[in-house]
């Protein structure tokens, strides 16, 4: 226990041990699997940047990850800051190249990762994980969805570039806002950081492979039908806030072939969404998500 006249060290939570490297190489590491390299650094601005950055400058290989106990300068969609304290989850990127999947197909791939969190921390942390489209990951606290995570994808040279926010140890004293949450905070059985990573990584692996074997087909892989399943957007009354200040409003119907989300509008047209921000209105929460 640390002495009350200590100085402060925020690396010193013991509630919040730093990930141990060599073990995650070991599970994670081997000669037939995607992950091909990983390194965990204390602190950078963003793992996105920092691995798209090496990506453009060539030789970085596929299946490389980069994890960091603390992000300064997180992105997430439009822009976004995402940040939050050393240690508290899992703030990591990895660099993927779909190769021979028509290029046209590869907007799947942060929907992709999505499922494969879901499925991931469903069974390592015991969370109900749902997805809203496009790619925040939410959890249950006390009656209302929170948003506990988010997915950022950016095409870097000839891959992309996944990163990963998972808010795992966030305490209600620490969430940036009333509309944040955690793992710990939606009762999880585990918020051991390594295990929870282990089990997101090779959810991811299996379900990339799926996707890759398919050429890319969401539906003969099986990952429309995942996506749907786990989609808390869709059934609910959303608005859609498009690019260029225009909005939408109507019922979230499917997710297309293309993982477009597909709006029913009063007027009774069906209307694709490929990009925006959506806001739910009304649904199963009952309420503004």
């Amino acid at each position: 226990m640390t002495p009350p006249d200590a100085p402060h060290n925020r690396w010193s939570d013991l509630d919040r041990p730093p990930l141990n490297v060599t073990a995650l190489r070991r599970g994670l590491l081997r000669p037939d699997a995607l992950w091909s390299e990983l390194e965990v650094v204390e602190t950078t601005g963003s793992t996105n940047s920092d691995l798209a950055e090496r990506a453009r400058s060539g030789g970085l290989a596929e299946g490389t990850v980069l994890v960091a106990e603390e992000q300064t300068a997180g992105r997430g969609r439009l822009e976004r800051s995402w940040t939050a304290p050393p240690r508290s989850g899992l703030f990591f990127s990895v660099y993927l190249e779909p190769g021979d999947v028509p290029v046209e197909r590869w907007g799947w791939v942060p929907l992709l990762a999505g499922v494969a969190a879901a499925t991931g921390l469903a069974k390592s942390a015991g969370v109900d994980t749902a997805l809203k489209w496009p790619n925040d990951l939410l959890v249950t606290v006390e009656g209302e969805e929170r948003k506990a995570g988010g997915i950022l994808g950016e095409f870097a040279r000839d891959g992309i570039v996944v990163g990963l926010g998972i808010n795992v140890s966030l305490r209600a004293d620490e969430v940036p806002a009333p509309t944040a949450g955690s793992l710990a905070l939606a009762g999880a059985v585990s918020t051991d950081r390594e295990t929870l990573l282990r089990a997101v990584l090779r959810s991811l692996e299996h379900w990339y492979g799926e996707w890759k074997a398919a050429d890319g087909d969401a539906s003969a892989s099986g990952l429309q039908a995942a996506y749907t399943a786990g989609c808390a957007t869709l059934d609910r009354t959303v608005r859609a806030e498009l690019p260029g200040g225009n909005s939408l409003v109507g019922q979230a119907v499917a997710i297309d072939g293309d993982g477009r989300l597909v709006l029913s509008t009063e007027g009774g047209l069906q209307q694709p969404v490929s990009a925006g921000d959506i806001v739910h209105l009304r649904g199963a929460a009952g309420g503004l998500t």
